[in-house]
């Protein structure tokens, strides 16, 4: 019996340090499980495949980092669209969204966070943030495109960054792509097995931002997201405290693109053309 309580005793032992490991390792690495600059790399792709005039620009940052990004101009402009992209890939892999927001008379603000693409540094959260506002100083102060005119959209972690940067400016509306509340509630889901809240040193706190921001705010979720289930978007759309739709889109989470389907299309067109027009009339 003695033995056989040592040989527990020392199961036991091993198991627990075998998961005090593997926490300690999560905790350590834990920005390779959020961000993954080297999917797709520096792809040669530009907004000429799509046949738009563009400028390939170079954005500084508060802190000295140096930001890749792509200004696409619309001649009739209607507004501004500053799109913040998801945690992997670059603005190379977006230039499907240009032809849509360019038929609908915005021009687009395309920018790759710090250490994505061509940009300087190593990606973070404070980073991230640093990069949006960099971003929507080139357009207010190096334009001189009013603060009204600016649209912020995000997907997935793009929208944690979009509702951060709107909760502290006044753009003229949001738009939320497949977006968490936030890092650690969808690390637990992700991770049951793993003390998330606890060692987590990200938060992109989506939901917090959003009650934050007073401006209209379109959310755009699928049902079938594998990735951010459909309840990140339910909750973050009653979080809202302003003017607020709900896009109810179908598809997983890399293939529910926003302007997949005809009904989509005329939702965010909808949406983007009755804020312009309250804009307007302001």
């Amino acid at each position: 019996m003695a033995a056989l309580k040592h040989m527990l005793l020392q199961l036991l032992t091993v198991t627990v340090a075998a998961y005090a490991i593997v926490v300690l390792f999560t905790w350590l690495t834990q920005d390779r499980l959020i961000y993954f600059p080297q999917i797709g790399g520096i792809a040669k792709l530009t907004p000429a495949q799509v046949k738009l005039p563009f400028e390939d620009l170079r954005i500084a940052t508060a802190d000295g980092e140096t930001l890749a990004a792509w200004w696409v101009p619309a001649a009739a402009s209607r507004g501004v669209v500053l799109l913040f992209h998801g945690n992997a890939g670059s603005i190379a892999d977006r230039i499907d969204y240009l032809p849509h927001f360019h038929a609908m008379g915005y021009a687009v603000l395309l920018v790759d966070y710090r250490g994505y693409g061509a940009s300087s540094g190593k990606p973070s959260e404070q980073g991230t943030y640093l990069d949006a506002q960099a971003a929507w100083e080139w357009l207010t102060v190096g334009r001189g495109i009013n603060p009204g005119a600016i649209v912020l959209a995000g997907e997935s972690l793009g929208g944690a960054v979009a509702a951060e940067l709107a909760a502290r400016v006044q753009p003229r509306a949001l738009l939320l792509i497949s977006t968490f509340t936030s890092v650690p509630d969808l690390g637990s889901e992700i991770y049951p097995w793993l003390p998330v809240r606890l060692i987590s040193r990200y938060r992109y706190d989506t939901l917090s931002h959003l009650r934050n921001y007073r401006g209209p705010v379109l959310i755009a979720h699928s049902r079938d997201d594998e990735i951010v289930p459909f309840a990140h978007g339910e909750r973050l759309f009653a979080a809202a405290p302003g003017d607020k739709s709900m896009l109810e889109m179908r598809g997983g989470h890399n293939d529910s693109f926003l302007f997949s389907q005809p009904p989509w299309v005329r939702t965010v067109g909808d949406f983007l053309a009755h804020h312009a027009a309250s804009a307007k009339n302001q």
